[in-house]
């Protein structure tokens, strides 16, 4: 049972309304027509009230004549029932005493034959029958005094919330709407605080109860009056509803269908159940679908047919029920299945290639079947899942694609394991790197940037994976002054001071190179990577 159950009534809600309206207008003036219009909603809560609590005994009634018949199985919702009317009258009475206070302090007479009713005036008649008459409706300093400065206000709210849980008590911890539903007509929240309010932080006592006039403080105590009696009008019709909560009634019986998919893949059978929504295990109901008489257990048919093609697939039937009068009703029903062939779409996630000893992103489509239900294997390598995605990682080198490396994707089917589709993929090796000084793989450079260089790097270019080189070993080769040959070797990727040297000494137009260059991959591979020249310049 959630909020949907238990809607405010249109006049509890134009009341409700008119009550925010009201208090709007009271920051502004107090005047005679403010205050008449409070008397006027006052009347009109404390009228909807009277009409609430009749319903309200009608269904405590209803729960005397349930036990009266039943007792064992009413007892458990009567008393909580019971339980809720006590508390609800303690409230209420909570309620009605704060509010002859408030008009006692702010000054009342009693109405008799010495001082006779005035209809011009406000009245309040007391829990022992007396009515009084209510000298000060515009009166602002007895209830600030009474509610706020005494803390009546804060005991209120004390008591509102014990009441509002001794009243979710009584309703199931799953039914997590209904008990949200409860708490709301009762909230007793501080309000927010508005971009033009002072730095003093407003509460929910002083919200309703600071600086009012008596007539709006007591249209404001009806109010959650009716509150209080709404939210036990709720629970106890709740409550009400539970004595035959796990009693099957024949009172709304609807034909069930119940496939275990409806869109299905060519190849699979499509299966549903077909039940009437209540069983009387003493007699079976007749099932025919698309004509033909269908076997029924436990109340149950099996509709169940091969699907060799595609497209949209209706079906329909009628249920037939004989009642405990005689008379047999028909319940028609009519479905429809979609049958579409299997669909998957495969794809590496950075390349249409893998690359050996890399973890390579990929990913599967279903086509409809949820990434849960399917599983992804390989010939060559691992695979291995990450979230609604997979990794695959290749063994061994299939640059030719000769179908040494398939990856298959395969589907949970009505419990089953099927293969859904395949394909063949190349292996290759992680590209060679290009050495590069000064971000540039060889040509003209000028003397003084090769002479600020600390060394060579091997770079992959266009490669989408984190995956790095790093030089090992080089040599430099130049023509010193006396016009030979010489070479001079690292064995880092770092200028030794000899090379260093031979950069400062070299002269214009000349040529340096960078030979028998070696690099090592993050995967331990060892690279021989091409030559490089620079003509300084």
């Amino acid at each position: 049972m959630g909020a949907k159950n238990c809607p405010e009534t249109p006049r509890q809600k134009m009341i409700n309304m008119m009550y925010i309206v009201l208090t709007a207008m009271l920051a502004l003036n107090v005047s005679a027509e403010v205050l008449e219009a409070f008397r006027m909603v006052d009347s009109s809560l404390l009228h909807t009230m009277e009409g609430v609590e009749a319903k309200n005994r009608q269904v405590y009634t209803a729960f005397e004549q349930a036990y009266i018949e039943n007792p064992v199985k009413v007892q458990e919702w009567k008393q909580k029932a019971d339980n809720v009317r006590r508390q609800s009258a303690e409230m209420i009475s909570y309620i009605d005493s704060l509010k002859e206070a408030l008009v006692k302090y702010s000054g009342s007479d009693i109405i008799n034959a010495e001082n006779p009713y005035d209809p011009e005036r406000s009245n309040l008649v007391t829990t022992s029958g007396d009515t009084l008459e209510i000298k000060k409706d515009d009166d602002l300093n007895g209830p600030s005094e009474y509610m706020i400065t005494q803390k009546h206000a804060n005991n209120l709210k004390e008591e509102i919330i014990a009441f509002k849980d001794n009243l979710v008590s009584n309703i199931e911890e799953d039914d997590t709407e209904f008990r949200e539903t409860i708490l709301s007509m009762l909230e007793t929240p501080d309000p927010e605080k508005g971009i033009k309010d002072s730095d003093e932080q407003k509460t929910w006592e002083s919200q309703y109860f600071e600086n009012k006039p008596l007539i709006a403080v007591l249209t404001v105590l009806s109010k959650m009056e009716i509150d209080v009696t709404n939210a036990e009008a709720n629970v106890i019709n709740y409550l009400y509803s539970q004595i035959d909560a796990g009693s099957f009634k024949f009172n709304s019986l609807k034909a069930r269908v119940i496939a275990k998919s409806g869109l299905v893949f060519q190849g699979e059978p499509y299966e549903a159940e077909v039940f009437l929504a209540a069983e009387d295990t003493t007699q079976q109901p007749q099932i025919i679908i698309n004509g033909k008489e269908a076997e029924v257990v436990d109340g149950k048919a099996i509709y169940k047919v091969s699907t060799n093609a595609t497209g949209v697939f209706k079906w329909s039937g009628v249920i037939k029920y004989k009642t405990p009068a005689g008379i047999i009703n028909n319940y028609d029903f009519e479905e429809e299945y979609q049958v579409t062939a299997p669909s998957i779409t495969m794809s590496a996630t950075k390349m249409n290639v893998f690359y050996k000893g890399l973890e390579n992103p990929f990913k599967v489509s279903g086509g409809g079947i949820p990434v849960e239900d399917l599983t992804v294997t390989m010939t060559n390598g691992t695979v291995t899942r990450q979230g609604n995605e997979w990794v695959v990682k290749p063994t061994d080198l299939d640059e030719q694609g000769n179908g040494k490396t398939k990856v298959s994707v395969y589907a949970n089917m009505g419990g089953e394991r099927r293969l859904v589709g395949s394909s063949d993929w190349r292996v290759k090796r992680v590209p060679d790197p290009v050495a590069q000084v000064a971000g540039i793989a060889g040509g003209e450079i000028r003397k003084e940037v090769m002479q600020i260089q600390d060394g060579v790097l091997a770079v992959l270019e266009d490669f989408d994976f984190d995956f790095k080189y790093t030089v090992t070993e080089f040599e430099m080769e130049a023509i010193d002054q006396a016009g030979y040959t010489v070479r001079r070797p690292s064995k880092s990727n770092r200028f030794t001071s000899e090379q260093k040297d031979l950069i400062q000494r070299a002269n214009t137009q000349s040529w340096i190179h960078l030979v028998n260059i070696k690099a090592r991959g993050d995967d331990g591979s060892i690279r021989d990577l091409d030559p490089v020249s620079f003509n300084i310049r």
